[in-house]
């Protein structure tokens, strides 16, 4: 979401003072979807709404607006869509999302990839780093931790509760946002171009 809160902002900051708001607007983030469940609008704007009384900046409504509107609009990392086609092929794939039902068709669809099910937040009632989503997954599935292989670029979201979970198959996609943490026992890979050779493909 940086890129396009950097664009939002850029009437009202500048330099380094933008580069902190967003790092702020991602803290905040993190912290909204540890509470309740609530659509992810809302957590965008309450995390925009804080990071904006942090650094002194006016909040207008159409930011938030702004800001959910652009995520049907993404596009995944250019190392992503081959690799997991490739792995399709062989093992049936798994999206665990943050994101809301009307929004994950989009993501999928730009993945191009067959996935053999997708789970999001809204479906779970609960948004990733908290354990109720994952255990969604795996209700959902019919499996065990033991059963999947996990594969994030992130921690805080994603691998330190597959590890709190059991999850023993655990891969970090390092783009990075966040430093490897080899106490959490994962295979490290630079992009999904690794993510075949990792499964034996």
């Amino acid at each position: 979401m940086a890129p396009v809160a950097r664009q939002v902002y850029a009437d009202r900051l500048g330099g380094a003072a933008l580069e902190q708001f967003c790092r702020d607007f991602s803290a905040y983030r993190l912290d909204a979807v540890l509470g309740a469940f609530r659509p992810y609008a809302q957590v965008v704007a309450e995390a925009l709404q804080r990071a904006c009384k942090r650094n002194g900046v006016e909040y207008r409504d159409s930011d938030g607006e702004a800001l959910y509107a652009a995520i049907p609009t993404w596009n995944p990392h250019p190392d992503v869509v081959a690799p997991l086609k490739r792995v399709a092929a062989e093992i049936p794939l798994v999206i665990l999302s943050n994101s809301m039902i009307d929004l994950i068709p989009f993501s999928v669809a730009k993945l191009e990839a067959p996935f053999h099910t997708v789970c999001t937040a809204q479906e779970a009632n609960s948004y990733k780093p908290r354990m109720k989503g994952f255990e969604f997954m795996l209700d959902t599935l019919g499996c065990g931790p033991e059963d999947v292989l996990h594969v994030s670029s992130s921690f805080r979201y994603d691998l330190m509760t597959a590890y709190d979970m059991g999850f023993k198959m655990k891969a970090f996609v390092n783009r990075g946002h966040e430093p490897l943490n080899s106490y959490y026992e994962v295979n490290e890979i630079p992009d999904i171009g690794g993510l075949p050779g990792l499964v034996g493909l």
